[in-house]
């Protein structure tokens, strides 16, 4: 992952509505394995949080000046230490205007991974904890707790750049329930949503289902198939990339590495030829779960429709091979 430059900011700010403080490096930081190691870790968290948005920027303008600023810097119209210079102190604004903030460590991160180019921003903390010296004393030492990664958001330099029609060339770290306190950082940024990755990633799964349904499957080939699509979709999702829909048709099929693809287009589902996975619904695909009042249910999606069959109307779930440890229980009930 050649990392082309890399620099932290320090933004000193309580919650309480105090003024910020902002210490600004004046010089990139150099090469070293220890930004090589933070980066690496960085992206694993980032790639492992639920919750993130896919989206575009807005238009530039004096609310949204981020991407006029990253726009200079690609053309060389100013070096990297200006631009993230510009950006931390418009962060440090944000902050100020944000009683819910808290300051911290911010890093700008402008890297590659295989032909693609990202700029990755992130607002870091640090957790206290004990190190062992060199004269074996214990003694309080701070690390970076990458684990409590709440604000951060990493930019497709090379689709922005080079796909106008884009909708989704930044993700950002939404917030649990949609919390106020990430509004200012996606305001920082100047992005709005443009592709909503739970919908997406439900209308794929239908358009799966509907095609299994379609091509008439037996239990286990709808298991592998079912298997094929959550497998790559979950790995694309670990590693921060989009689901593409032409390379999941291929896995899921081998012998007709175009019959899922063409399902979609000639149903025109409306998905885009790449779309953003969503872990959480992907987890939910894989099994049926419930519980309410002493019930527990839970089965693999695949079953649905052969060994399970759900009646709306009733309201009546009907299971047929039960398994057998639960049908010797209820038989020693009745004895």
């Amino acid at each position: 992952m050649p990392i082309r430059h890399c620099i932290v900011h320090l933004i000193e700010k309580k919650p309480d509505g105090s003024p910020a403080v902002l210490h600004a490096r004046d010089a990139e930081l150099a090469e070293s394995t220890a930004i090589e190691n933070l980066l690496a870790d960085l992206n694993e968290s980032y790639n492992a949080k639920q919750g993130k948005a896919w989206g575009l920027f807005h238009e530039e303008s004096g609310a949204y000046p981020f991407s006029g600023w990253l726009n200079r810097y690609l053309e060389h119209d100013q070096d990297f230490t200006a631009f993230s210079r510009l950006a931390v102190e418009h962060l440090k604004k944000l902050m100020e205007e944000s009683n819910l903030s808290a300051g911290g460590h911010i890093l700008f991160a402008h890297y590659q991974q295989g032909m693609t180019d990202y700029l990755a921003i992130a607002l870091l903390h640090h957790s206290e904890g004990v190190a062992v010296t060199d004269t074996l004393e214990l003694a309080p030492a701070k690390h970076l707790d990458l684990a409590q990664l709440h604000l951060a958001a990493r930019i497709n330099l090379s689709e922005w750049r080079n796909n106008k029609q884009s909708k989704q060339y930044i993700s950002f770290i939404k917030g649990k329930n949609g919390k106020k306190v990430s509004e200012y950082f996606r305001d920082f940024i100047g992005c709005q949503e443009g592709v909503d990755a739970p919908s997406e990633t439900r209308t794929l799964l239908k358009a799966f289902s509907d095609y299994v349904e379609s091509e008439d499957l037996s239990e286990e080939q709808t298991k592998e198939k079912t298997s094929a699509l959550v497998d790559y979709a979950s790995s694309q999702a670990r590693l921060g990339e989009p689901i593409t829909l032409e390379e999941l048709s291929g896995l899921i099929d081998e012998e007709r590495p175009k019959a899922f693809f063409e399902h979609i287009r000639n149903k025109d589902y409306g998905l885009s030829p790449e779309i953003p996975p969503d872990k959480r619904t992907l987890n939910q695909f894989r099994r049926f779960t419930g519980r309410a009042e002493g019930l527990s249910i839970s089965f693999e999606a695949h079953l649905l429709g052969s060994q399970v069959e759900y009646d709306e109307a009733k309201d009546m779930l009907i299971i047929r091979q039960l398994p057998t440890q639960l049908k010797d229980q209820l038989k020693r009930r009745n004895n």
